[in-house]
C-alpha cells in the first residue's frame, strides 16, 4: 500500500469514529463543542519540556552535530520556530473549524526531535517524545493518537486534502513561517555566514519570494493563503526597497 492511499485510510478511519470538538467561528450549529482539554498551566509544562529537551539535545551533541553548519542551530531559534508555528497553527485552526488543543499541541511537538534526529526521522522521532510525554500525564489516548499522528506526518510533501483538518493547519504553519519577515532574515543570516555582500541581496530575496509562492501554492485552507499573500507582499515591498537604494541591484 503506498503512503497517500494509507494516510487516506488512517483518516477515514478516524473520522469513523471520533468527531471534531470545534466549531469556527460562525459555523453551522451540530458540531459538539468541549472545554479544552489542556489547561494554560498543562501547556505551559509542556513549553518548558520541549524548551529543555531541545536544549538537551545540542548539548549531547558529538562534534557539533549534524546541523553545526549552521550559525544559528540553538535550542533558541528551533524553539522560536516552534512558538511561531503554534501561534499560526492555531489561528488556522480555529478559523478552520479543526480542533484547536490537539492542533495546538502537536505544533509544540513537531520539532522537538529536530536537533537529534535525521531530517527523513525527525517527524517520527517526535511522535514518539509527545506520546511518552502525553501518555505518562494521562491524557486521553484518543487525544494522544490525533496529536501524534499530526506530528508524525507534518513532513508529508502530498495533497493536503489526505490528512486531517488538524495536520493540514501544522503543515501550513510550518509552511508560512518560512516565508516573510522571518524567511527573509534567515537568508540574510545565510549570507553573512557566507561572507556575501548586500550586493546579492536580490538573489537572496528572489529564494524568500521563490520559497513563499512554494508554500503557497501547498496550503488549501483560506486562512493560510490569506496570510501567505500579505506576507509575500511584504518581502515583495522589502526587495523594491532595496532596489531603489542599492545602487545596479537587479540589472
Amino acid at each position: 500500500m503506498n503512503p497517500n492511499q494509507r494516510l487516506k485510510n488512517a483518516t477515514a478511519e478516524y473520522f469513523d469514529n471520533e468527531y471534531r470538538p470545534y466549531a469556527a467561528e460562525g459555523s453551522i450549529v451540530g458540531v459538539e463543542i468541549r472545554e479544552p482539554r489542556v489547561t494554560d498551566a498543562e501547556f505551559e509544562e509542556m513549553k518548558r519540556f520541549v524548551f529543555e529537551y531541545l536544549s538537551a539535545s545540542v548539548e549531547n551533541e558529538e562534534g557539533g552535530g549534524r546541523m553545526r553548519w549552521y550559525p544559528w542551530h540553538s535550542a533558541e531559534y528551533r524553539y522560536n520556530h516552534i512558538l511561531n508555528v503554534v501561534s499560526l497553527a492555531e489561528e488556522i485552526a480555529h478559523k478552520e473549524g479543526a480542533d484547536v488543543d490537539v492542533t495546538r499541541v502537536a505544533a509544540l511537538f513537531h520539532d522537538v526531535s529536530k536537533l537529534e534526529a535525521d531530517q527523513d526521522l525527525h517527524a517520527e522521532a517526535g511522535a514518539r517524545v509527545a506520546r511518552e510525554f502525553l501518555t505518562a500525564r494521562e491524557h486521553p489516548e484518543s487525544f494522544v493518537e490525533r496529536v501524534c499522528r499530526a506530528v508524525e506526518y507534518h513532513s508529508y510533501q502530498g495533497d493536503l486534502e489526505d490528512v486531517s483538518l488538524e495536520t493540514q493547519a501544522l503543515i501550513e504553519a510550518d509552511l508560512l513561517d518560512k516565508v516573510g519577515a522571518n524567511g527573509t532574515m534567515l537568508m540574510i543570516l545565510r549570507m553573512g555566514y557566507e561572507a556575501r555582500t548586500h550586493m546579492d541581496s536580490d538573489e537572496v530575496l528572489d529564494r524568500v519570494l521563490e520559497r513563499g509562492l512554494d508554500a503557497t501554492s501547498r496550503v488549501e485552507s483560506q486562512t493560510a493563503e490569506s496570510i501567505a499573500h500579505q506576507r509575500l507582499k511584504r518581502v515583495r515591498w522589502f526587495r523594491e526597497w532595496l532596489e531603489d537604494e542599492i545602487a545596479d541591484l537587479g540589472d
